[in-house]
């Protein structure tokens, strides 16, 4: 069987990667119905994919008969309205991230989905990476001893562009973290646990908009870990390697190109069976690394699969909205703490 996908907002990301390479692709999906408020940019959309009926706004899609879920990829401020338009019409939900302006927005969404029984789902595609998901194995079975420090980057060059939504906060919800590094967190969360504690700097160093082009969080995970998760809308892209690094007290994993909309990526693991005493000359040595060897996953196929999958056996999709109203809470934290210079502590209960 396969479910029948309606995308709201089908430029961008979503013409980009989620339908060609994610509901096209999907073994159990297909496309019934793309919108966009750009009706060249949506026909076009159509065309590309099969000629499926195209729309305008996302209130036709959601009257199309034929579509069982949709796939949300307008801008933030609109996530919350168009989630519960498409609730109300009973439709499954998957949007991405962040899911809404604030958690408060977040959890009117949960509690009407609840009300219709339908699934809600976050884009956190990134989990689905075939090096990620080796190294949450890996961590789950003590391989690397007591986590210690896990560090995230994604940056890229974004300068000003007239009407941009992601370079406006009111639009947004805010820059480069909000944007990017929810991404991050969210990965180091899922090999640290829950972050407990945010430290936050934020604030516009090349470029004028108004949302952030750099963020440097610091955080303090439920387990005791710290972690770094620094995003840039300033850096070239040629210059920025988008590392992923795990530190324990009894190895590492160092990957650059795995954070990001890509398959690949490459990561060194150093494992050690045991430490030795103290060295007085700190002598790094290479030996022992070695290249961490992962399946190949499309994380676009991987999360259209999965959530449709969720749908076709009634259960939870991999990446919840919970997900996605923790990481907006996360987010909120972030923002809070760079605007008052203070440490803001989190309850995940």
């Amino acid at each position: 069987m396969r479910v029948k996908w309606g995308v709201i907002g089908a430029g961008g990301i979503a013409m980009r990667r989620t339908i060609p390479e994610g509901i096209t692709a999907a073994r159990n999906a297909e496309l019934a119905a793309v919108m966009d408020v750009d009706e060249t940019r949506a026909r076009e959309v159509s065309k590309k994919s099969g000629g499926m009926p195209f729309y305008t706004t996302a209130d036709a899609l959601l009257a199309h008969p034929g579509v069982q879920a949709v796939y949300i990829a307008t801008p933030t401020h609109v996530h919350a309205e168009q989630c519960l338009a498409a609730i109300k019409a009973g439709k499954h939900v998957l949007v991405e991230k962040p899911v809404a302006m604030t958690a408060a927005e977040a959890r009117k969404v949960k509690a009407a989905a609840a009300c219709k029984r339908v699934k809600l789902g976050t884009g956190f595609m990134m989990r689905h990476h075939g090096a990620h998901q080796k190294i949450a194995q890996l961590m789950a079975q003590g391989a690397f001893g007591r986590p210690v420090l896990g560090r995230a980057q994604l940056s890229c060059w974004y300068p000003p562009i007239p009407g941009a939504w992601r370079q406006i906060p009111e639009l947004g919800g805010g820059g480069s973290f909000i944007d990017m590094g929810n991404h991050c967190a969210d990965l180091l969360e899922v090999f640290l646990g829950k972050v407990a504690e945010v430290n936050a700097f934020v604030g516009n160093l090349v470029h004028d908009y108004k949302s952030e082009d750099s963020a440097a969080v610091l955080l303090k995970f439920e387990s005791g870990a710290l972690g770094v998760v620094d995003n840039f809308f300033n850096i070239p892209d040629e210059a920025s390697a988008n590392v992923l690094e795990l530190y324990g007290s009894q190895g590492s994993v160092r990957c650059e190109g795995t954070v990001g909309q890509g398959a690949g990526g490459r990561c060194l693991l150093t494992l050690l069976k045991e430490t030795g005493g103290y060295d007085a000359k700190q002598a790094r040595q290479e030996q022992g690394a070695q290249e961490l060897q992962y399946e190949k996953v499309n994380t676009y196929r991987a999360e259209i699969e999965d959530f449709s999958d969720a749908i076709l056996s009634n259960r939870q999709p991999a990446v919840t909205y919970d997900d996605g109203i923790w990481s907006m809470k996360v987010c909120e934290a972030v923002y809070k703490s760079a605007r008052t210079g203070r440490t803001v502590k989190l309850r995940s209960k």
